[in-house]
């Protein structure tokens, strides 16, 4: 019995510790792949993560960011999947790494790649210039009814800016002429100079504009305000603003979420370790600045949760895309 009890024991010990050992970790550098310019947000998404991980050591394995930020994200997409199975290379983007197959042939496809989670939400808003006379979004959208329609930039054409704004149209009726520009930082720019008559920024685009009084919010395409916190303005805070729903405008939610992703084919451990990493990164002090300064909405999403997202989330955009028109043929 004795004997039994030993081997017993000593099997269960060596099974731990096999299984300790099988535990996926990098043992060389990873590359952090940005699918934008340098600057822009998710530059500044992937780059607060790497500053964090290496500030708080939750990974042994250096690490490298590259971006490739042409066509839309579409280069780096391409990039990050050119090899399969590679657990090195870690694509950071947004819900544009399954969207944009749909509207344009790219040289990936949606299946290219694996994902390991969302980190947080990017909310929408309607802006328009300080000297405008829509103070609210029921005048706006009023006026939108009238007329050839209002102008409405955005950043980039059949992207997400655009596609909230034919929810919008198909949503009240209201007519847009929508101008798109390089990157929501131009069209923030355009707007303060009186040049469009709204659009649809992030909060981190505006805001600048928004404290130098030259634009106003009109209302947040989320279920519920914006999280609380210093006023921004002589008169507001990001939780004055009140949602677009409430406002009578009938879409309750428009986010953008922050994602990472790998390779098609990389192991379950591999997926496992870059989640778990993710996950404790969300958890630092760094990371609630960051999403204070930011504006965005915390969240975190991996596994089923972030599959069952990803599906809705293309589901919409689907029809919208059908309706406009934009499908790739």
């Amino acid at each position: 019995m004795f004997k039994t009890g030993m081997i017993a024991t000593l099997l269960a010990t060596a099974f731990c510790a096999a299984g300790a050992h099988a535990a996926w970790t990098p043992d060389k550098p990873v590359e952090f792949v940005v699918t934008s310019g340098a600057g822009g947000g998710t530059d500044i998404f992937t780059r607060t993560i790497q500053s964090i991980i290496v500030k708080n050591k939750l990974m042994d394995a250096p690490i490298v960011v590259v971006n490739k930020g042409g066509g839309a994200g579409s280069e780096g997409y391409v990039y990050g999947a050119s090899e399969q199975s590679n657990p090195y290379r870690v694509t950071f983007g947004t819900n544009n790494e399954y969207l944009l197959p749909l509207v344009a042939k790219m040289g990936y496809a949606t299946e290219s790649f694996t994902p390991v989670a969302a980190m947080a939400l990017d909310e929408f808003l309607i802006w328009v210039n300080a000297k405008s006379p829509y103070k609210d979004a029921k005048g706006f959208i009023e006026a939108a009814k009238k007329g050839d329609g209002l102008r409405m930039g955005g950043s980039q054409s059949k992207d997400t800016d655009q596609t909230l704004v034919s929810i919008v149209s198909d949503a009240t009726g209201a007519k847009f002429n929508y101008i798109p520009f390089k990157s929501g930082g131009e069209a923030a720019i355009q707007l303060a100079g009186g040049h469009i008559d709204s659009n649809v920024n992030n909060p981190n685009e505006n805001i600048g504009q928004w404290k130098a009084n030259m634009i106003r919010p009109l209302c947040v395409f989320s279920p519920k305000r914006m999280m609380a916190g210093p006023k921004v303005t002589k008169e507001m805070s990001w939780s004055d603003i009140p949602t677009c729903k409430e406002s009578g405008i009938p879409v309750e939610t428009y986010q953008m979420p922050r994602t990472i992703w790998l390779a098609a084919g990389v192991s379950p451990d591999v997926v496992a370790f870059y989640s778990s990493v993710m996950d404790k990164v969300r958890q630092t002090s760094e990371w609630k600045a960051y999403i204070e300064k930011t504006s965005q909405t915390e969240t975190f999403m991996a596994g089923e949760d972030l599959r069952k997202y990803i599906t809705q989330d293309t589901a919409r955009a689907y029809g919208v895309f059908k309706r406009e028109g934009w499908l790739a043929k």
